[in-house]
């Protein structure tokens, strides 16, 4: 061949090529349609290309003229100093040039691979990328013992500058689409992966398949309080133990705290209980995460396709549906979406939706219901309670906006604003002279989970030329229960400290409440109504009740009884020993332009009262 020829034929070789790289055609292809040139241009030469792994694993990616077998005996294996030709070069990063394979010592144990193939020699050069790594080899195998001709060798010049570029073309590619399809922090598939996955499953033919949505319980907490590397270990955990249990390919991480499973051939409750079982059980061992262990928790909502939902969008929403209901009812299990759920859900965004709207108008308004010393008549404090009035002039009670309480987001702004109406009522009634001692107010785990209550607190009652020793905050055992023990104790400490007293309010209606009493620092015990409802003819209730004065008294903590309806549920109460009540047989909550005529009538009624049998007597 004339050498004008073969320069033209091998920029042919190289045009072509880079065009096959340029328009996106897989490597395998790219690297095969290489070799069969190469071949066609140097007559007896059979042509390989091997990449290898991050491991240092020879993988064969083109060798048309090599049989399928071959190519399968070398796959996995080790490179090394005397691994071939091909394990060679790369192992030495230099081209290893073997002229008779039946001698050399670099195919011991791998030369009889090659010679029934009637190959007795081969050539073998790294193939390196820009950054210096080596990412395989470019080999040319000989019938005869013999070495490479001048012109083979700027074939194999040119062909290895081929391959480095085609291959790492091919490591662009697949980081850009690892990067666009895969999670980089739990590694596996991400939202936009997720939602062709879920696309494809909807669009084709009628199978049922299900959707479980799975969210990792109090991760803002975690951020919050021990610092986002600590939750990006949770995450990361989560997502590892998650990938472990469900089905090979299921599992996807959508969202910040938020992962989802999706199971083919699923169309049975029972089959989708079964997988939400074992990753609720795979996240109760510990995690050590730089000294503080953390046992990771997570939600799941489940739902079938077909049954819950036909197209996607209503598919993901019934799950979404479902997992919110576990959330509120069943935080750290599973729950499957049914039908009432929808409609509950859907009545939740609107409630959302018209409190969001009545803040943002300031129609929150606070109403008080005294507390009162039941031997003594007088008022010893109010209890502030959340009010909204709605566009069509009614006033609504916190239980018609109960769901609302539910969102983080607006709990918060309820408890600013309130914080703010509280201390400009009581400023103007010390202004007025009014004997109110004190204003509970209801505080929730949102108001615990960023950490700045006491200092919103004291921005409010400073504000208002408020002293704080006359609040007192009010929580409940499911506020407790509901974030971080350490933290929710920490700030109530905070609070007693700068003079607010702290009361645990619906005392008897969560878990371990006289345990409670023992880990966290309160003044005050509200009893719940329920128990003093059948006070007067339950002798279980009495009981109760009893028992529970006694543990106050000897803590040293005050007692206030809730709801109380009639003068014989006060009167007994008294008699046990409880001097606090509070409840419609006093009065009613009431607006705070209605509490100066309240006190001085209350006062009035309860000065003749004590007169009257006085003036009896005499």
């Amino acid at each position: 061949m004339r050498r004008h020829d073969s320069v033209e034929r091998l920029q042919s070789l190289q045009n072509a090529t880079l065009e096959s790289i340029a328009r996106g055609e897989e490597l395998a292809i790219v690297m095969a349609a290489l070799c069969e040139r190469v071949e066609a241009l140097a007559p007896g030469v059979v042509c390989s290309v091997v990449t290898v792994d991050d491991d240092f694993r020879l993988h064969p990616l083109a060798a048309p003229s090599l049989p399928r077998a071959y190519g399968a005996a070398v796959d996995g294996t080790p490179i090394g100093p005397r691994v071939g030709s091909c394990g060679t070069a790369i192992y030495r990063k230099s081209p290893v040039e073997v002229t008779d394979i039946a001698t050399d010592p670099h195919w011991e144990g791998y030369r009889e691979l090659v010679l029934p193939l009637g190959l007795r020699a081969c050539w073998s050069s790294p193939i390196a990328a820009r950054d210096g790594r080596v990412v395989g080899s470019f080999a040319f195998y000989y019938r005869d013992q013999r070495g490479a001709t001048p012109f083979e060798r700027r074939i194999v010049a040119t062909c290895v500058h081929l391959c480095a570029i085609a291959i790492e073309h091919e490591e662009v590619k697949a980081r850009n689409h690892r990067l666009a399809y895969f999670d980089t922090l739990t590694g596996l598939p991400n939202r936009a992966r997720f939602n062709e996955a879920i696309a494809q499953a909807t669009s084709g033919p009628r199978s049922g398949f299900g959707l479980m949505l799975i969210d990792i319980d109090h991760l803002k907490t975690v951020n919050d309080t021990m610092g986002h590397s600590i939750g990006d270990r949770l995450i990361e955990a989560v997502g590892m133990r998650l990938a472990a249990v469900a089905p090979k390919g299921t599992a996807f991480r959508i969202g910040g705290d938020e992962f989802a499973v999706l199971l083919p051939d699923c169309d049975k409750a029972g089959q989708l209980r079964s997988v939400a079982g074992p990753i609720l059980a795979a996240m109760q061992t510990p995690i050590d995460c730089e000294g503080t262990t953390i046992v990771p928790s997570v939600t799941i909502g489940g739902a079938i396709a077909g049954e819950d939902g036909t197209d996607s969008v209503t598919l993901r929403q019934n799950a979404d549906f479902a997992l919110y209901h576990a959330k509120e009812t069943r935080r750290g299990g599973y729950v499957r979406f049914k039908g009432g759920l929808r409609t509950s859900m859907t009545r939740r965004i609107q409630t959302v939706r018209t409190v969001d709207d009545a803040l943002s108008a300031g129609h929150l308004i606070p109403y008080y219901q005294p507390i009162v010393r039941l031997d003594g008549g007088e008022i010893r404090g109010m209890e502030a309670l959340a009010r909204l009035r709605l566009d069509d002039g009614r006033v609504v009670a916190a239980g018609e906006f109960q769901d609302a309480l539910h969102d983080p987001k607006l709990a918060y702004r309820i408890s600013n604003q309130m914080l703010a109406a509280i201390a400009a009522d009581m400023a103007q009634w010390q202004r007025d002279g009014l004997p109110i001692p004190y204003v509970g107010l209801n505080v929730t785990s949102a108001d615990f989970q960023k950490g700045d209550l006491v200092q919103r607190i004291l921005r409010a009652f400073e504000r208002a030329q408020v002293p704080l020793e006359h609040l007192v905050v009010e929580i409940t055992e499911q506020v407790i229960m509901g974030g971080r023990r350490d933290g929710v104790a920490r700030t109530m400490e905070a609070l007693r400290e700068r003079g607010i007293l702290v009361a645990l309010d619906d005392f008897g209606t969560g878990f371990a409440s006289l345990t409670h009493l023992l880990d966290f620092p309160v003044d005050t015990i509200k009893i719940d109504k329920s128990f003093v409802a059948g006070i007067e003819g339950g002798t279980r209730n009495s009981a109760i009740v009893e028992a529970l004065i006694g543990v106050a008294s000897r803590l040293g903590m005050r007692i206030v009884a809730e709801g109380i309806e009639t003068e014989g549920q006060a009167r007994r109460l008294a008699a046990m020993g409880c001097r606090l009540g509070q409840g419609y047989h006093y009065a009613k909550p009431m607006p705070a332009e209605a509490v100066p005529t309240f006190v001085g009538s209350f006062s009035r009624a309860t000065s003749a009262s004590r007169l009257r049998p006085a003036a009896t007597a005499a």
